[in-house]
Parts: structure tokens; C-alpha cells; sequence
């Protein structure tokens, strides 16, 4: 047997970070070490490694890990940062960009990072045109591969912040799903399962590379990761 992947995810205690974390429970194929600034409450039966410290110092961390794969599961939202552009560029641009590059500083060769449908450096909301800027600079780094996941509105349990319109969105996706054909299948919500599973599934691939996967092609990763045996 092959030994396991090691996975170093920052944004470990968000939606994603902590459903691949829960997805990996059980798994001999992958090794998953969080990186966080504080504690998280695990899994029942996990095994995992959760290492804490100043989001300043996470690339030192990450280069003591030595990880095959950076997930970088980071963002916040315009809420939570106050609704201050500053600040939520702090987060989704300068904390995932700083993160990603010293982790290539330190050998990481892949990265598999979370963006958002719709992310477009032109676009006029400021929430997908700083997502895109993020896209287009990750792809700089020279990582030999780069996965970027676009996902629709995430469906999964969070245990705050949620807004009324987008509990609501939750609510109706089944029904607006079916109403979403052809070039406008991409704007489909995504369980954040299969983002965790596809992530993880991912993270196997060593194929060099740099590709973006909307909804669709998220299905068809999540779907590849091999079933747990027994």
C-alpha cells in the first residue's frame, strides 16, 4: 500500500474544512493536518493533526509539515468582515494569496483552492471580482498543479451566520436546480459533501496541471474518490 496523501488544510475550522475533515474519518489514504488559529471540535473517530498558531506564522507551519496538498478552504464573508472591503480582502485575497505562496516557498507542489461561481476579475460585484482576482494570482505561483473549485451556493450545515436569503436559496434549491439547463448548470447549488469529496479525491491526482470545476465537474471528482472498504 501506497502511503497516504498528506493534506494540509487551511480554514480547517469553516463549512469546508471541517466536512473534508469529516469525509477523511476512516480513510487510510489520506493524512489531513489542519491549520487553524484556534481550537475545533473533531469528528468522533477521527485521526488528525491540528496545529495552531497566528495566521501570520502559517507558512512557517505549513513548512514544517511538509504537505503533498494545500487545501485552502479560507474566506469569510461580507458580513462578517463588516462590510468593509479592507477587510474582506484581508481574508479572500491577502491571507489566501500570503498562505499559497509561502506553502510553494516551502516545496508545496499542488494546491486545491475554494473560489465561487461567477468569479470574474470584471465583474461589478465586488465579492466575485476579488474571487477572480485570487483565481488569476494563484495561477502565478508556479504551483505544478492548481484545482480550483467554483461552487453554486453551498448546502451544508453551518452553525452560523447564515442569511435569511440564503437559508431561503437553501430552502428552494431542489426546486430551482431543475431549472437550471445547459450553460446555467454551473450555477446549481453544490452539497458541501461533494466539495469535501472531490477535494479529497483530488488530492490524489498527480497530473500536472491547472484546472477550474464548476458544479458539474465537482459531481464527477467527488464521485471518483474510492469508497471506503468494509
Amino acid at each position: 500500500m501506497s502511503d497516504p496523501v498528506k493534506i494540509a488544510i487551511v480554514g480547517a475550522t469553516g463549512l469546508i474544512g471541517r466536512t473534508i475533515i469529516e469525509q477523511a474519518t476512516g480513510r487510510e489514504d489520506v493524512r489531513i493536518i489542519g491549520v487553524a488559529r484556534r481550537e475545533m471540535k473533531l469528528p468522533k473517530g477521527v485521526r488528525m493533526e491540528l496545529m495552531l498558531a497566528d495566521p501570520s506564522q502559517w507558512g512557517e507551519v505549513i513548512g514544517q509539515i511538509k504537505p503533498d496538498v494545500l487545501v485552502s478552504a479560507l474566506g469569510t464573508t461580507w458580513n462578517k468582515s463588516g462590510k468593509s472591503e479592507e477587510a474582506f480582502r484581508a481574508v479572500d485575497e491577502h491571507l489566501v494569496l500570503d498562505t499559497a505562496k509561502a506553502a510553494h516557498d516551502h516545496g508545496v507542489k499542488r494546491i486545491i483552492a475554494i473560489s465561487s461561481i461567477g468569479a470574474d476579475t470584471g465583474s461589478k460585484s465586488f465579492y466575485l471580482r476579488v474571487k477572480g482576482e485570487v483565481e488569476r494570482d494563484l495561477l502565478k505561483i508556479g504551483f505544478d498543479r492548481v484545482d480550483i473549485f467554483r461552487p453554486g451556493l453551498l448546502r451544508g450545515e453551518r452553525s452560523n451566520d447564515r442569511r435569511a436569503a440564503e437559508r431561503l436559496g437553501i430552502l428552494l434549491s431542489p426546486l430551482t436546480d431543475l431549472l437550471l439547463h445547459g450553460k446555467y448548470r454551473k450555477y446549481r447549488s453544490t452539497s458541501v459533501k461533494d466539495v469535501a469529496d472531490a477535494a479529497l479525491a483530488l488530492s490524489m491526482r498527480k497530473a500536472a496541471g491547472k484546472f477550474k470545476h464548476d458544479n458539474d465537474a465537482i459531481l464527477r471528482a467527488a464521485h471518483s474518490l474510492p469508497q471506503l472498504q468494509g
